[in-house]
């Protein structure tokens, strides 16, 4: 059969070559490309003499042991379409592998042995892993038919067994096709061996299969930032479209700030281009100056998508220690990584019989639905819209091994961040309350919060603060901006996200020492407003003092103090994301104080705040 040696014009099939251990995956796609005349000289000679699989099998270690172990990527082409064939390992230790390699798939090839048992469970789990990663046509080649003497028996005990599974899971297709990879018996043309079969051979299926509908083509844009692209007067937003048109002209929000703005233009390595489609990329410029970053995420700005806090997904589970409700693992979605506590398992997927059964922890290779809460919101879809915005995995903290792929099914941004709370748990009030416990300590609480741009002299004044209301015999402690990423937020970085889970964190404490009768300074850049306001409703919801002061200090005095040297890094290039050089800050427009550090001199600002405190 002559081949073709161009893909243009032709539909493109992704298939998954599925299937258990030992089945003949590897041997009969390298039947596949034998016939289909697909292999070049030097894969020709060792084909042909009888090593089938070797054709995909490229590890030392595949060929040594004789099984898949990685995703084996292969590309061929007939007359009539272009196939990009993925060989995934059979063997349970390896299923992490195989949803790789299904996960971007249109078909999944299933290689079934035709003796008994047949189908077997990790037949059924790669069915069912397929389904769950919206994978809707299924074509069965039952295999090594030469060994049961081309009996039709016992390909429609196969046969049976699939139509049962098809129903069960609500597959739209499902071919059975019987083969023998080993002699080419209806692998690319009808075998006169098997009367009984009136149907196509493999390859003539795979050829009239259709493509499932492309959803990053039509569905609304995402574009997920990977990278700050920054010059002397240039900054761009660097990324990859994951869903519908980027387009230059367009209006777009930024999730999750929610900001808006319009694409100025977008370059390529080619120079400016007008669009672009996913799965290509390009960098953004903006016509605003807005505060974006890694791990946001550029959508229509009439978009109603909210970021979530809390989502329902289906795990598949990878990792050999169980999952278990209450533990917190790494989630990596798109270009960004926050942390995800298991709130709640739900049902676990019975592999064997494709049932649905209850339990209290999900194990290798097991797949669940769960609901898991995040520490800062994603901007995601349900995994049947949109395959990358609806997919992620789960990484363990402690190993950094990926303990679970997931898909999202649905999204909820409805938790406040002063109502989020661990699962199962409820406020316990304790014996005193906040009138006795002050009366008996002589002490009245508050948060005092100093705002103000890097080398402002927040710090400066704080201290002085702190040790004046000690030496008066208050209780008061600081929490100071350096100190807190010393253990509290040692995990975060300084990103937009981290910067408002760090405000979020330190807001908490502040309101505990508070409510404990102490005064707690907090001296924090701060920058954006919301995060700000976040902490004064912690403390107004409590019933608690809270005292916003504004370190007014302009910006050249701040870059000439520079105490750390971080102005003098941002301005040679060494460092990225200075507040007042390359991200905004947002000033309070009305706090309760606001200290010119150029006019005041820290003993006068420090008497100013402790009057403030005692007319409370």
């Amino acid at each position: 059969m002559p081949r073709r040696t161009t893909t243009e014009d032709q539909d493109l099939l992704r298939i998954a070559v599925g299937g258990s251990v030992d089945h003949g995956k590897s041997s009969l796609i390298g039947r596949l490309l034998l016939d289909a005349e697909a292999l070049k000289g030097d894969q020709i000679d060792e084909v042909s003499r009888g090593e089938l699989a070797h054709a995909t099998d490229g590890l030392r270690a595949e060929r040594e042991q004789g099984i898949t172990i990685d995703v084996a990527y292969r590309y061929f082409s007939t007359p009539n379409r272009g196939f990009v064939v993925a060989d995934t390992p059979g063997h349970t230790r390896y299923t992490r592998n195989m949803v790789t390699g299904a996960s971007t798939a249109d078909l999944l090839l299933l290689v079934v042995d035709a003796r008994p048992p047949g189908l077997t469970e990790q037949s059924l789990r790669h069915v069912q892993l397929a389904h769950l990663l919206g994978i809707e046509h299924l074509v069965v080649a039952v295999n090594k038919i030469e060994l049961m003497d081309f009996d039709e028996d016992a390909v429609r005990a196969v046969e049976h067994e699939i139509a049962a599974t098809a129903r069960r899971l609500g597959l739209k297709q499902a071919t059975v096709v019987p083969v023998s990879a080993l002699e080419g018996d209806n692998v690319v043309t009808r075998s006169k061996r098997t009367p009984w079969y009136h149907g196509p051979p493999l390859l003539e299926v795979l050829e009239g299969a259709r493509p499932q509908t492309e959803g990053a083509l039509v569905a609304p844009l995402r574009f997920p930032v990977q990278w700050i692209a920054r010059h002397a007067s240039y900054r761009g937003l660097s990324g990859q479209v994951s869903g519908g048109l980027l387009r230059a002209g367009d209006r777009v929000k930024v999730l999750p700030s929610g900001e808006s703005t319009t694409i100025a233009r977008i370059d390529s390595f080619d120079g400016p281009i007008t669009d672009v489609r996913g799965p290509l990329g390009g960098t953004v410029v903006l016509e605003d100056n807005l505060d974006v970053a890694r791990g946001d995420m550029l959508v229509p700005a009439d978009d109603p998508l909210e970021p979530a806090r809390e989502v329902d997904a289906t795990l598949v589970w990878l990792g050999p220690e169980p999952l278990t409700p209450g533990r917190r693992y790494l989630l990596k979605h798109t270009t960004r990584r926050v942390r995800a506590t298991v709130s709640g398992l739900r049902t676990v997927y019975n592999v064997s019989d494709v049932a649905l059964g209850d339990a209290s922890e999900l194990r290798l290779n097991e797949v669940g639905e769960v609901t898991l809460r995040l520490a800062t919101p994603i901007v995601a879809d349900p995994y049947e819209v949109n395959q990358t915005t609806g997919a992620f995995i789960l990484i363990d903290e402690l190993s950094h091994d990926t303990v679970a792929a997931g898909m999202v099914r649905e999204t909820r941004s409805a938790i406040s961040e002063e109502e989020q709370k661990s699962p199962d748990v409820v406020w316990h009030p304790g014996k005193l309350d906040r009138t006795e416990r002050w009366t008996h300590l002589g002490a009245k609480g508050a948060t005092i919060w100093l705002t103000g741009m890097p080398a402002s002299g927040k710090s400066t004044i704080s201290t002085a603060l702190e040790q004046a209301l000690v030496h008066r015999g208050q209780l008061a402690y600081l929490l100071d901006g350096d100190n807190v990423r010393h253990g509290l937020s040692g995990d975060l970085g300084f990103d937009a996200a981290s910067r408002a889970e760090n405000v979020r964190r330190v807001g908490h404490v502040a309101r505990f020492f508070a409510d404990a009768g102490g005064i707690a300074v907090v001296a924090l850049v701060s920058p954006f407003r919301q995060d700000r306001d976040l902490a004064r409703r912690l403390h107004e919801k409590a019933g608690l003092p809270f005292l916003e002061v504004f370190v007014d200090t302009p910006l050249e005095e701040c870059a000439r103090r520079d105490p750390k040297g971080l102005y003098a890094r941002a301005k040679a290039g060494r460092l990225s994301g200075l507040t007042g050089q390359q991200n905004p800050y947002e000033a309070p427009p009305s706090p309760e104080v606001t200290i010119k550090t150029l006019e005041e001199s820290v003993e006068s600002a420090v008497g100013r705040l402790i009057e403030l405190l005692d007319s409370l």
